[in-house]
């Protein structure tokens, strides 16, 4: 179950208890509540799990970026060595090839940077949802503890 699926329940479990008259604090299905904050216990592992995926998504499209980046370095040596005949051609094949490296740079180094900006939106999605989850938990915790009777006077 995906975990602002959890909140949203999580959310009408709090709107449909039972208010506690001349106060803020309701009464809340305790069954329920817990089986919601156990679901939660599984379900926030696999959202680190996607967020790790992503992370590893991301060294995959470095890794095919780099490896892209030393190709083309790789056939702008080689572009340069066979246009070694003279100095006229010997200029422009040095210029031709240090134009393809700094493309080649510049492109890896775009792809690199867009990979980062994507992580990091979608890392810091996932923290405010999980923040957003954590807080409503905290809050529901409180509640109870708020609502629980004092030790020893229990009857």
């Amino acid at each position: 179950m995906d975990i602002l699926q959890m909140i949203d329940r999580l959310e009408e479990l709090l709107n449909e208890s039972r208010p506690l008259p001349f106060t803020h604090n309701v009464i809340v299905d305790e069954d329920r509540m817990l089986d919601l904050i156990d679901q939660m216990r599984v379900s926030i592992p696999e959202e680190v799990k996607k967020a790790q995926q992503l992370l590893a998504q991301r060294d995959r499209l470095l890794a095919q970026a780099q490896e892209e980046s030393n190709r083309t370095i790789s056939i702008a040596r080689e572009k340069s060595d066979m246009l070694v005949e003279r100095d006229q051609l010997v200029q422009t094949a040095y210029t031709q090839a240090d134009q393809i490296k700094a493309q080649a740079e510049a492109d890896g180094l775009v792809i690199r940077q867009e990979a980062d900006m994507y992580v990091m939106d979608t890392l810091r999605n996932l923290e405010m949802e999980m923040e957003r989850a954590l807080n409503q938990v905290r809050n529901g915790i409180r509640s109870l503890q708020q609502d629980a009777p004092p030790k020893g006077e229990e009857d």
